[in-house]
């Protein structure tokens, strides 16, 4: 969907920005760069999905917030031609929702049959995209955009619950290194959960600086073991 969008965007900006309405043609740089770092941070996201959770998180948000300011664009634009975006219950804007993407199905040459699957989802709407009518092309634009934003919102949720689960790669080696650090060889094992006890110091109450055992799944379980 991104790429149909960064597609549309530089054919939409190409055919009705001139140097008349963009005499410094800042709104197309605006505009192509930020349908680019929609679609670019969404494949750098998850690029790097397997060796960070968290790096894969700001990518996807970075991708939400430049196509979030290309819907602005988009809308300053219909609002400059003296109209409102079509309303999502109009039937012009259920023409274009009620398309759906197709799944993809990729063999071997996975660069060629993702590039045929992205122009053959375009062509679904070449009525608006390709069409003479700016007010046309760029209310299908702005839908795509928003749909295209609700989809992050919920990627980025399941992205949160997963790294909350375990992280990713890199994660999981910060974790192993200070489990190491942490781990004693004579740690008891919780009373409450049995995972081994890190060796802590308490930071507040009566003793603070105080040693004892924590348990290591601390803040799910919370059990503790005195040092004798």
């Amino acid at each position: 969907m991104a790429c149909v969008i960064q597609l549309g965007t530089d054919a939409f900006c190409r055919k009705f920005l001139t140097r008349r309405n963009d005499p410094a043609g800042r709104l197309y740089d605006q505009m192509t760069q930020a349908a680019r770092s929609g679609k670019a941070n969404i494949v750098e996201g998850s690029a790097r999905s397997g060796t960070s959770k968290e790096t894969e998180m700001k990518l996807t948000d970075v991708a939400r917030a430049s196509l979030s300011e290309l819907s602005s664009d988009y809308e300053m634009w219909l609002l400059g031609k003296g109209v409102v975006p079509w309303h999502m219950d109009s039937e012009e804007a259920k023409k274009v929702l009620r398309i759906r993407f197709d799944e993809p199905h990729y063999g071997n040459d996975w660069v060629h049959d993702s590039c045929v699957h992205v122009l053959s989802q375009h062509n679904k709407f070449e009525k608006w995209l390709k069409s003479d009518d700016d007010i046309a092309a760029a209310n299908c634009l702005l839908l795509l955009v928003r749909r295209c934003i609700y989809m992050l919102y919920k990627q980025i949720s399941r992205q949160v619950r997963e790294f909350e689960q375990g992280g990713g790669f890199r994660e999981k080696l910060t974790q192993l290194r200070v489990d190491r650090k942490m781990r004693k060889s004579d740690a008891p094992s919780c009373p409450l959960c049995g995972c081994v006890m890190y060796l802590r110091k308490a930071a507040t109450g009566r003793n603070p600086g105080t040693e004892f055992w924590g348990c290591s799944n601390y803040p799910a379980c919370k059990g503790s073991v005195n040092i004798q």
